[in-house]
């Protein structure tokens, strides 16, 4: 089902990659980063500290293709149904960052479907539809060239993640990227919140393909995707100048896509101008480069502008970024060689300057993909510790990841991803599945039992940094999660002051299963002595 012409990441054979890390100045991986973390004194929780702050269920997004919803492997040619079995997998996330392939919606220039799409037959309102009734955020992430753009470079520079504009376009200049910004109109306007959009300049290819075949119609204001993305990775180095776009021309990029570029570019161009509403996140950037933003907003301050508050006039509603935790660095461009346990790696440290930066231009923080593979020939893979197997181990590191991110303050989290791209491959990102049709690993096992029980909890701060003794409270009742930060199988004695609790709820992970495993103890003197071990630990009480 999956080759390597549809995979998200790095869409080159081994071969290639390995040329394009020897250019790397140096092959040793970087020292270990011990993560920073803010001690808090353990006192009352008000509402107000709460206030703003993301809960933790909004760490727990995947990133996944329309075949991951409707390919059913007992119907191959039935794309207008959800396939039950994997989508009972899905509902264990709380969001989906879909991977929309621009030649998906526009297969031939001009002529957009949806429903069923020309290229591939799947239907996207469907699977949207199913999402919003499942409760799960939908991430759009419009990605990729449509082939008749793609074929306008040499055959020898021909690739679907070049810079979508045509060849040898100024990429300085918004009107260089309108193909785009009209196909995000189109997307905006059909699946977006506003009703009111013009019919005249909504367009679908109603022809039918074949005799008796499912026909497109106009719809529009489905009201099903809130957040669009502007392509992936624009910073992409290892595929070259073809490829990679500078900040000021992913800036210009954006502009078009953002309301075609303040609205110059016609009626039809930019997600904005179809719905006002609809949120435009940034292409999360490969090399995770703070001044690749700063000069983004730098470009946009310049070409478009103040607003009347003194503001920057940004193309973007929302930062976003990808990093993944090993013991290389994206930054000097150094290979690693494993995966790490994210506490030990500078993952907080680079979230807090994005979040420092969003703050400063009143933009949340995503980080739209990070993970592990368990192909142990993989540089980024979770390795075994002592008796714990790899898959444990992803497990243990994907849901640490959500904590840690939780405590830095980034506002949305999606894993890299659904299911293996190239199950049993040693290559980067091949084998970084959560989960394996027709069932979760335990990774989205212990993200679904975290989800059922805190979920709807907010952090409000860390008690102790080694164990990590992290708190969450929702209304009365408190959580803390207490874990080892470490990649060893070290365990740690620890003394819990749990107030004025008599008994509290002791929950542990339990790969496998729906839900964690649960225990109530009884309190003396408000302290519990818990072993805490490099698996995260819960422990529930009520204020009351």
């Amino acid at each position: 089902m999956m080759t390597f012409s549809v995979c998200c990441k790095y869409l080159f054979p081994l071969s290639v990659t390995l040329m394009s890390f020897s250019r790397c100045r140096s092959q040793q991986p970087v020292k270990l980063v011990k993560d920073t973390v803010t001690v808090i004194n353990d006192k009352p929780i008000a509402a107000s500290d709460t206030a703003g702050k993301p809960p933790l269920k909004n760490m727990f997004g995947i990133n996944a293709y329309e075949w991951n919803f409707e390919e059913n492997p007992k119907a191959p040619n039935d794309r207008n149904h959800i396939y039950e079995e994997n989508m009972a997998i899905i509902k264990s996330f709380s969001a989906v960052r879909h991977y929309l392939n621009w030649n998906k919606l526009e297969n031939t220039m001009g002529n957009y479907t949806y429903n069923p799409t020309n290229n591939g037959s799947w239907y996207y309102d469907v699977m949207y539809e199913r999402c919003k009734n499942s409760g799960i955020l939908v991430l759009a992430d419009l990605k990729n060239l449509p082939v008749w753009m793609m074929n306008t470079y040499p055959e020898d520079d021909r690739d679907d993640e070049n810079v979508p504009a045509y060849y040898k376009a100024d990429r300085s200049k918004p009107a260089s990227y309108i193909d785009q910004a009209r196909t995000a109109f189109q997307f905006a306007a059909r699946y977006g919140s506003n009703t009111a959009v013009d019919p005249k300049l909504v367009k679908v290819d109603s022809k039918p393909r074949w005799t008796n075949d499912v026909v497109n119609t106009v719809k529009i204001g489905l009201g099903l995707i809130k957040y669009i993305e502007c392509n992936n990775e624009p910073d992409r180095w290892w595929k070259g100048d073809k490829a990679t776009q500078t900040p000021e021309e992913y800036a210009a990029n954006l502009s078009a896509f953002y309301d075609g570029h303040k609205h110059t570019l016609g009626a039809d161009a930019g997600v904005k101008t179809a719905d006002p509403n609809m949120k435009v996140v940034m292409g999360g950037l490969a090399t995770a480069d703070i001044n690749y933003v700063k000069r983004m907003i730098a470009w946009c301050k310049k070409f478009r502008g103040v607003k009347s508050d003194g503001s920057v006039d940004l193309c973007f509603d929302v930062i976003n970024y990808h990093l993944y935790a090993n013991n290389g660095s994206v930054f000097t461009h150094q290979r690693a060689s494993t995966g790490m346990a994210p506490e030990l790696t500078e993952s907080g440290r680079v979230a807090d300057g994005f979040v420092k930066l969003g703050n400063e231009v009143k933009r949340p923080v995503w980080l739209t993909e990070t993970g592990y593979d368990i192909n142990p020939e993989s540089y980024q893979h979770a390795p075994a510790i002592g008796k714990k197997s790899a898959l444990l181990t992803q497990a243990d590191w994907t849901l640490r990841s959500a904590l840690l991110y939780m405590r830095h303050g980034i506002d949305c989290l999606f894993f890299y991803q659904l299911f293996d791209a190239a199950p049993n491959n040693s290559g980067q990102y091949m084998t970084s599945g959560l989960a394996e049709s027709p069932k979760r690993r335990p990774a989205a096992d212990y993200i679904l039992q975290a989800g059922k029980l805190m979920g709807n909890y907010k952090y409000v701060g860390t008690i102790n940094a080694d164990p990590l003794v992290d708190k969450y409270i929702s209304d009365k009742s408190i959580i803390y999660v207490l874990t080892v930060p470490d990649q060893k199988g070290r365990t740690v004695d620890y003394i819990l002051p749990v107030a004025k609790a008599s008994k509290i709820n002791f929950y542990t992970l339990m790969p496998g299963a729906d839900k964690m495993d649960s225990k109530e103890i009884n309190v003396l003197d408000g302290k519990l002595k818990i072993t805490v071990t490099e698996t995260p630990q819960f422990v529930q009480f009520s204020t009351n």
